[in-house]
């Protein structure tokens, strides 16, 4: 969707992946940074919320990874038609709608505590994750466009650093809220109405948590409405869905947006297992609460590895850089799947560092030259998201099948995820034609 404003002299007053050219908005670039960051810490507590769940409704591993299912599904669902939004309202306005289903989901917490039933959160999580898909369909593009297409890679991992700041700050305080109450206490040691009072007392913690977050995201959302016309958004003509998919058809972004499903399903699978895997005795052995603030240092490395593959993707090929991380992060795998103790823990969260820069370099090198389908492109990309759903899934059932008591025995699926990453971080090692 092409944004009027002065020509940028760098390009010639054109931007080739935008279709058209746009204005240096600083105010608009924090405002996109600042979405990263919600965002990215609603998302991070899903990895808070999947232990306490687990618990307190006595679920497989296979059945507490349906938190992050239900959860990404939304992306399946709600991408291609938040995509159509964009293109029919324009993107402040349909962030806006972004967020106000982000607090309706947040609110939907309270009626699911008082059903006090696994399914009702669930339906919460779909609600509040289909509010991040349709502010993530408007971040990706929009913060690619304030600029020139040159520094698209380094400018949106720049961007995804605030994400993971986001993810830094939310494990910690998500662990005090809701992994430190009612600790020495666990469901399957009460029955009938203690457990019934266990369950109502626990799941206030949770409820509290995303009170406090419905508020934010209200209150966000009402900021960006008084500055909606910030932006002269000519719409485009409307395209059928199918239309959208035929950009499958390129070989780049087809193997772009598969490796978008693993990374997202990758990364997703880690963090859900970081706490239970923390908390193994063969591992570092904490507890709940310790081992869910522990959950910062994963996406922490993801952070700190943003501000540094900012700088890196300026200097070097991005998909050589991609490629190097996918490397590490398969003998980091195999690391911590062969090792004990510390070492064991510590390699498995040093994966965040080289998680940071996959998500911006496969979804901009899978993007480049869409021009003014690029509303288009970030549809199907989000789309694509939906492997966080389905990947720490089939990771849950492959812990439960192969050994239930040592999630070392699913980390070959990650491991799978991130060298198909590797391979296409070398098919798209040099600049699209």
């Amino acid at each position: 969707m092409p944004v009027h404003s002065a020509p940028d002299a760098s390009t010639g007053g054109a931007s080739a992946d935008t279709g058209g050219s746009y204005q240096d908005a600083p105010d608009l670039r924090v405002f996109v940074m600042g979405l990263f960051f919600i965002f990215g810490g609603i998302t991070s507590l899903n990895d808070i919320l999947i232990p306490k769940l687990k618990e307190l409704f006595t679920l497989s591993h296979a059945d507490a990874m349906l938190v992050q299912s239900a959860f990404f599904v939304s992306y399946f669902i709600v991408s291609l038609p938040a995509a159509a939004v964009v293109r029919r309202f324009g993107y402040l306005r349909t962030a806006v709608i972004g967020l106000l289903m982000m607090t309706v989901g947040c609110l939907l917490f309270v009626p699911a505590s008082s059903a006090g039933t696994f399914i009702a959160f669930l339906l919460a999580l779909f609600v509040l994750g289909a509010g991040i898909t349709t502010v993530q369909v408007v971040a990706n593009p929009l913060i690619s466009m304030l600029g020139v297409p040159k520094s698209a890679h380094s400018r949106l991992t720049f961007a995804q650093a605030f994400n993971s700041l986001g993810t830094t700050i939310f494990p910690p305080i998500g662990s005090i809220l809701i992994l430190g109450s009612l600790a020495n206490t666990h469901a399957s040691d009460l029955t009938g109405a203690a457990l019934t009072a266990y369950r109502t007392q626990a799941t206030h913690t949770v409820v509290t948590t995303y009170l406090g977050l419905a508020a934010a995201c209200a209150i966000v959302a009402l900021l960006v409405w008084l500055r909606r016309n910030r932006l002269m958004e000519a719409p485009l003509e409307s395209v059928t869905f199918r239309h959208a998919f035929n950009l499958l058809r390129d070989r780049r972004f087809g193997f772009g947006a598969l490796c978008i499903f693993l990374y997202v399903g990758a990364e997703v699978s880690i963090g859900s297992l970081i706490v239970n895997y923390l908390e193994q005795s063969n591992v570092l052995g904490l507890g709940a609460e310790d081992a869910g603030k522990h959950v910062s240092y994963y996406w922490g490395g993801a952070m700190v590895g943003r501000f540094i593959g900012s700088a890196l993707l300026r200097m070097f090929s991005p998909g050589k850089v991609l490629a190097c991380a996918g490397a590490m992060n398969v003998l980091l795998l195999m690391f911590s799947t062969l090792a004990s103790g510390p070492a064991s823990g510590w390699s498995l969260l040093a994966i965040g560092l080289f998680n940071s820069i996959m998500f911006p370099t496969i979804f901009s090198l899978a993007s480049e030259g869409l021009g003014p389908r690029a509303a288009e492109g970030s549809g199907i990309i989000c789309v694509a998201i939906v492997g966080g759903a389905v990947v720490p899934r089939l990771t849950g059932v492959a812990v439960d099948w192969i050994n239930a008591n040592d999630l070392k025995s699913g980390l070959f699926i990650p491991a799978i995820c991130y060298a198909i990453i590797l391979a296409f971080g070398i098919f798209a090692r040099r600049p699209k034609a």
